[in-house]
Order: C-alpha cells, then sequence, then structure tokens
C-alpha cells in the first residue's frame, strides 16, 4: 500500500495557509452589474398594426412576390455577410471549447530513449568486478568499451480543483460570447433581406421611371411631329420647333441616365444575393411595384425579445457580469492536483526496469499581485456599466426606430394615395390640352405645361411608391423581423 504520510503531512501545513488566502479573497469583491433601466411605452404611435405577429419571421412573403421571395432565400443561403457571420459564430464556439479545456485533466505523454557506447582506453585495472560478464578482456592497453541503453516513458498530469466556480464563471462568459455571436448571425439574415427587398424595390422604381422616360420621350416626338407641321403650314412660329426639339433632347438624355441606373442598380443587386459575377440576364426586372402590406400587430416590448441587437445587448451583460466575477475569483487561490505514473528501462552492463507513481498538490495563492488585480476587477466592474448603457442606449435607438419607420409609412401611404389622385386628374387635364392645341383652341405653351406638370406628378408617384415599399422593408426591419425569435436552438446545430 502506498505510503501516503507525506501527502497528508503538506496538506495539514497548507489548510491555514489557504484558509488565509480565503478570508484575503474575500475581501476583495466588487458589485455586480446594475440591472438595466428600461420603461417603453405600451403602443406605439401609429396605428398601423393589424397582421398576425408570427408573419415577421418572413415578412417577404407578405408581398406575395416570387421573385423577392426566391432572391431572399438565395442571398439567405449564400450572401457574403451571412457566412462571414456565420463563420465567426464557429469561431466563438472553439473559442468556448478552448476557455473550458483549462478545467479538464492537463498532461503530455513523455518520452526518450538513449543509446551510449563508453570506451575506455588507459585504465589497466585488469580485475573483473563483480556482476561483469565472465570472460570480459580487461588487459592493459586494450580498448574496452561498454553500451547502454535506456527509455523512459511517464505520464505527468495536473488537475485544478474548481473550489470557487471558476469553471462556472468561465463556461457562462463563453456562452455569452457565442450568444453574441449567434444574434449577430441573426442581424445578418435580417439585414440582407431588408437589402435584397430594398435593392429590388429600387431596380423596379428605376425601371418604371425609366419607361416613364421613353413614354416622355414618345410624347416629345409626336409633339415635335405636330409643331412641325404646323410651322409648315404657317400656323405657328418656326421657333416653337426649336423650343419642343429642346425639350426632346432633354427627354433622351433622361431616358439613357434611367437605363443606365436600372443596369447599375441589377448588377448591386446581383452583388447582395452573392452572384456579383454572374450576367445581367440572369437578373431581370419587371417595371411593377406592388402594395404595401399590412404591418403585423405587435407591442414595443416585443422588441427585448425580437431585435437581434437588443438580444446581443443581452448576451454582452452576461458576458460583463462573469467578467467581474472571474475578476473577483483571481484573488482566491488555486489548488492543483499533479498525479503522475511512469516506466524506466536500462539495458547494459546492469539491466534494470522500473514503474513509478506520484501524487502531488500545488497551491498558488497571490499576495504581492493584490494592487494589479484590484485595478482590473475595476477595469471589470466599468466595462459591466459600459454593457448595461449600451443595453439601454440599443432599446432606446430600437424604439425609436420602430416608431419613426411606422408613423412615416403611414405618411408615405397617403402620400400615395393624394399622389395617384393627382396623376390622374393631370394626365386628363393634359389630354384636354393637346385636344385643344390640335383644335387651335391652345397654344404651345399651354401644351408643355400640361405635359410638365403630369409628368412631374406621375414621377412623383413612382417615387412614393418606391419609397413606401423601402419604408416597409424598414419597418419590418426595424420591428425585429427576418428571424424567428423564439427558436433557441444556435444556428451551427441546426
Amino acid at each position: 500500500m502506498p505510503n501516503l504520510a507525506p501527502l497528508v503531512s503538506a496538506l495539514r501545513t497548507w489548510l491555514p495557509i489557504l484558509g488565509i488566502s480565503l478570508l484575503l479573497g474575500a475581501c476583495a469583491t466588487g458589485a455586480p452589474p446594475r440591472s438595466a433601466y428600461v420603461a417603453l411605452p405600451p403602443a406605439y404611435d401609429s396605428a398601423l398594426t393589424a397582421a398576425p405577429a408570427t408573419s415577421l419571421n418572413q415578412w417577404w412573403t407578405l408581398y406575395d412576390d416570387a421573385q423577392l421571395t426566391a432572391l431572399t432565400s438565395r442571398a439567405l443561403a449564400q450572401g457574403f455577410s451571412v457566412r462571414e457571420a456565420l463563420a465567426r459564430l464557429q469561431e466563438a464556439r472553439a473559442l468556448r471549447s478552448v476557455s473550458l479545456a483549462k478545467f479538464d485533466l492537463q498532461g503530455d505523454l513523455q518520452g526518450n530513449a538513449e543509446y551510449r557506447q563508453t570506451r575506455d582506453l588507459e585504465s589497466h585495472n585488469t580485475s573483473i568486478p563483480a556482476g561483469l560478464p565472465a570472460g570480459l578482456d580487461l588487459g592493459p592497453g586494450v580498448d574496452r568499451t561498454s553500451i547502454a541503453k535506456t527509455a523512459n516513458l511517464s505520464l505527468p498530469v495536473s488537475w485544478e480543483l474548481d473550489l470557487f466556480g471558476r469553471r462556472g464563471a468561465t463556461q457562462r462568459s463563453a456562452e455569452a460570447d457565442v450568444e453574441t455571436a449567434r444574434f449577430e448571425v441573426e442581424a445578418a439574415r435580417a439585414a440582407i433581406a431588408a437589402e435584397v427587398a430594398r435593392s429590388l424595390f429600387q431596380a423596379r422604381g428605376l425601371h418604371v421611371q425609366r419607361d416613364e422616360a421613353r413614354e416622355t420621350l414618345r410624347i416629345q416626338q409626336d409633339l415635335m411631329a405636330l409643331v412641325t407641321e404646323r410651322a409648315r403650314r404657317g400656323l405657328t412660329p418656326s421657333s416653337e420647333v426649336d423650343r419642343v426639339a429642346s425639350d426632346v433632347a432633354q427627354a433622351e438624355a433622361q431616358a439613357e441616365d434611367f437605363n443606365a441606373a436600372l443596369l447599375a442598380a441589377r448588377r448591386a443587386l446581383l452583388a447582395v444575393v452573392g452572384n456579383g459575377t454572374d450576367p445581367l440576364a440572369e437578373l431581370e426586372v419587371t417595371p411593377t411595384l406592388g402594395e404595401v402590406p399590412t404591418m403585423p400587430a405587435t407591442l414595443p416590448g416585443d422588441l427585448l425579445t425580437r431585435r437581434p441587437d437588443v438580444r446581443k445587448a443581452t448576451a454582452q451583460i452576461e458576458r460583463a457580469a462573469n467578467q467581474v466575477r472571474l475578476a473577483e475569483l483571481a484573488f482566491f487561490p488555486r489548488l492543483t492536483l499533479n498525479p503522475g505514473a511512469g516506466l524506466s528501462i536500462q539495458r547494459g552492463a546492469l539491466d534494470a526496469s522500473s514503474i513509478f507513481w506520484s501524487l502531488g498538490a500545488g497551491l498558488t495563492m497571490p499576495i504581492l499581485d493584490r494592487p494589479r488585480l484590484k485595478a482590473q476587477l475595476a477595469i471589470e466592474g466599468a466595462r459591466a456599466e459600459q454593457a448595461v448603457l449600451a443595453y439601454e442606449r440599443t432599446v432606446q435607438t430600437a424604439f425609436s426606430e420602430a416608431d419613426q419607420s411606422l408613423v412615416r409609412l403611414l405618411a408615405d401611404r397617403r402620400r400615395v394615395s393624394t399622389l395617384a389622385g393627382g396623376e390622374m386628374r393631370a394626365r386628363t387635364a393634359y389630354s384636354a390640352a393637346l385636344r385643344r392645341y390640335e383644335l387651335g383652341f391652345a397654344d404651345l405653351q399651354e401644351l408643355l405645361d400640361a405635359e410638365r406638370a403630369w409628368r412631374t406628378t406621375r414621377s412623383a408617384l413612382t417615387g412614393a411608391k418606391v419609397e413606401a415599399l423601402q419604408r416597409s422593408v424598414q419597418a419590418f426591419q426595424a420591428l425585429g423581423g427576418g428571424w424567428n425569435a423564439a427558436q433557441s436552438q444556435p444556428i451551427s446545430d441546426r
């Protein structure tokens, strides 16, 4: 039976030291992070919401737009921002394993082997020592050689006893890092879905504006032909021909500008979905602007669980709290067990083999390093306060963004409705002015004014429709849409 008396004696010596170190460590504790102050209104200022809140998870399907749904799916699967965030999540999970590994058994298998040959050239001792093989030539002046082979194999092990909860605090801190990375992934997914929708609506708006510019060019060319004919017949001054020709040139240039902008928007949309080098023919955009869907019914308090940035800020508070705890535990001693075992083999003039084992313990207690540890504790306390303040700011920003987007969306809808009626009246006024001009009851200035009024109102209506659609995307994102907030399993485990 192994003799444990030395180990018991050492433990008796260390116990008083351990008690003193515990007393010193207990005197160095920091205040836990304060609770964040969150006071959200019971409702938003705008009364827009009506659809089920569950539709926020995949809000892009509410537009009933097959192309939007397909492009969003592609972007979520292969968009670079999402893939980069997923890589950071994998890194965080690996770092969690690294941080916890130090609390497991530590040890490396160590081994060595040696071959040694010794030659004695000058010894004159001819006697054969006891234990050496008989017949060994030890005559004077003759080289005498001895060979020794040795091999050693050992496994020293160390294990830190978690007496004060360092492992738990480290694990909770690492889990908070993983959660932070997870919510960064969700934020990237929500952001890229919104970017796809905004880019698609912008491209469609440019397509509509290009078609409207081409329609304006056609109208100007028809006016050019009409004015030219009237000037040939002497019914109008020839200067009016030049005036209309100037409008034709401007309309043609504007159509080219919109066409170039449309091509650039299509290329940008391809880049968002992760196919930035594909031919433009792979992405056709139709000149259609759909209706703004109904906003889901939600309350300001839902932002605390629906917004990825708020969830991320919550995880960072958790991490900061555990970092404070780890800084406190740095004042406490560390007790390490050091068992080990090994094998030693020797072959040569003397053969020997042995097996050994050992059991030891080590105690580390900070004494002279306490000023630095106190400063580190103060640092972690300040960082915890920063995390709480960042959370409070994030919550207020989230509510502000959501409330503003809903208010502005309501205004955009009213603006579209107003401009739609104005565009209809402007088109009717232009048709009447054109008819009067053809009959000679109106001059060219009246006709051009009516055409410009219609063109301006039509362009404003198109811009308002695009802005309302993009504002609805902003509202969906501000409300925390684009991911399943109730899903607790990390993405990397799905």
